[in-house]
């Protein structure tokens, strides 16, 4: 007997996302044999860390939703109990501080009403607008709240949602084809709080109003509000981290340095991995935490890439990656004011521009321990595309990395002055760095739609056109944001856990 004919493993996870350790620890919770493959040394992957001379950088945004202790849309806090482990976090009083054009300065305030009183005094003839949109975005979030986030390929589960819940259901379908700047502007007219509306979008979606899913907005505009902002004591690396140790208590395994090169197809079924030292693992179900381009451009045969495969790169393009600065600062330079996480913009026409928008962290205002004492952790971050880092010698490339982050911190020094001569650590990631340590082709952040599209409806689930083979993480519905790859996890781990027969 083929060792395909008889795996050792029912699931297969290719990849440590947290989209990847969601569906991995579900399954094992209910009792599946499962194997999760790392290609670097530690889980995460964008929701990983690093640590340099008494710092403790996140590899990526700090800024997380997911840990509210109600409702259902709290899904990182329930990918952890589902392993019977918790996180500790700590509650960030306002989501962004915005630094706009036109000296628009204005805090995302927990307290909703705080906001929109904040946003009103901007734009007080338009005060009747900003109430409907965000009170249209409430609706979506309620419908979503009052529902448990499983998979939407499984009609049982579907017709057992309708009939406990058909009004979020019926709500839920009305808002699936919408995007956000049709409702936007349903309400609102004046075309700098337009703008606004772009950004508040573009911050997490790395498009446009028009381009964003009026569902991903609604969970986010709303759960800032409900569930709130919550960083996890110790770092974003703790997520992941904890989701391994609650992976190896239910008797599944990770194993690191194991990068797929290759996933094994007998008779156009997905049955096996082989690594780049050549092992080669079985299994009932294969499942790509990688994105869908390397997923079948990398891992699969191009030429034998499934036509709806090829219709949704038609219909998608690769996000841009980012330039990245992670820095050490003295506290000093820090007013006592200063909020964790701000987006930074002088002029909306450059809102999408590489360079144009920075998005800046600093998590030791909520966890002091993540740096020397005296000091904190600064990571700024722009959308940045690989091709701007190709083809250029390695002294023209870290020239022109030293050049990126002068640019950049002078920018900073407008609301931080004294930021350079405080620096005590400085490190330069580009799309080229995104592309090396995380896998990423190109860097990508994930998936934006090429052209306006009907919300979410495009946007594939975990099923493939290939047998066995199943799809998670920022390619899959409902896209980008750890809560949104936790949802793509939970769906996953429902729809696999169906076709095996676990309940």
């Amino acid at each position: 007997m083929s060792p395909s004919r008889n795996p050792a493993f029912d699931v297969i996870v290719i990849g440590s996302g947290i989209g990847g350790l969601v569906t991995a620890t579900q399954l094992a919770a209910k009792g599946a044999q499962v194997l999760v493959l790392e290609r670097y040394l530690i889980p995460g992957g964008s929701a990983g860390y690093f640590q340099r001379q008494g710092y403790q950088f996140d590899v990526g945004a700090s800024m997380i939703f997911g840990f509210g202790d109600k409702g259902t849309t709290n899904l990182l806090t329930r990918a952890l109990e589902a392993v019977n482990l918790k996180q500790e976090t700590i509650t960030d009083p306002v989501q962004i501080h915005y630094h706009l054009p036109h000296n628009l300065d204005l805090k995302v305030e927990r307290i909703y009403n705080k906001f929109l009183q904040n946003l009103i005094a901007y734009f007080p003839h338009e005060a009747t607008g900003i109430r409907r949109f965000y009170d249209e975005c409430w609706k979506v979030f309620n419908y979503l709240n009052s529902i448990d986030l499983l998979s939407l390929e499984e009609p049982r589960y579907l017709l057992r949602t309708f009939l406990r819940h058909p009004l979020a259901c019926l709500g839920l379908a009305k808002y699936l084809p919408q995007n956000v700047g049709d409702v936007a502007r349903r309400y609102i007219k004046d075309p700098e709080l337009l703008k606004f509306i772009d950004i508040e979008c573009y911050c997490w979606s790395v498009v446009t109003a028009e381009k964003t899913p009026m569902i991903n907005a609604g969970m986010v505009f709303s759960d800032r509000h409900y569930g709130g902002v919550n960083y996890p004591k110790g770092g974003v690396g703790q997520i992941a981290q904890k989701l391994v140790v609650g992976l190896e208590k239910y008797g599944g395994i990770i194993e690191y340095k194991s990068r797929v090169i290759k996933i094994i197809t007998e008779q156009g079924k997905a049955v096996g991995v082989k690594l780049a030292n050549g092992k080669i693992y079985y299994g009932k179900r294969i499942v790509s935490n990688a994105t869908r381009w390397d997923t079948f451009e990398k891992l699969l045969p191009v030429d034998q890439m499934p036509s709806n495969e090829k219709k949704w790169q038609q219909t998608y393009q690769k996000s841009p990656s980012f330039l990245s600065l992670h820095i050490g600062v003295e506290a000093g330079v820090l007013p006592d004011s200063t909020e964790c996480h701000h987006i930074i913009l002088e002029d909306w026409q450059q809102m999408t521009t590489p360079a144009g928008t920075l998005f800046l962290s600093i998590p030791t205002l909520l966890d002091p321990e993540l740096a020397p004492q005296g000091y904190h952790i600064i990571h700024v971050f722009t959308p940045d595309w690989i091709d701007n880092w190709q083809g250029i010698s390695a002294t023209e490339y870290e020239a022109k990395k030293e050049a990126a982050a002068a640019q950049i911190i002078h920018r900073l020094e407008k609301i931080f002055p004294g930021l350079d001569a405080g620096l005590d650590y400085l490190e330069i990631g580009t799309p080229r760095t995104h592309q090396r340590f995380l896998g990423r082709v190109d860097g990508t952040y994930g998936p934006i739609p090429r052209r306006k599209l009907w919300g979410l409806l495009n946007m594939p689930f975990n099923r493939t056109a290939i047998p066995g083979l199943y799809c998670v993480g920022d390619s899959t519905f409902p896209g980008q944001g750890l809560n949104a790859v936790a949802f793509s996890g939970f769906a996953c781990a429902h729809r696999i856990a169906v076709d095996l027969g676990f309940k």
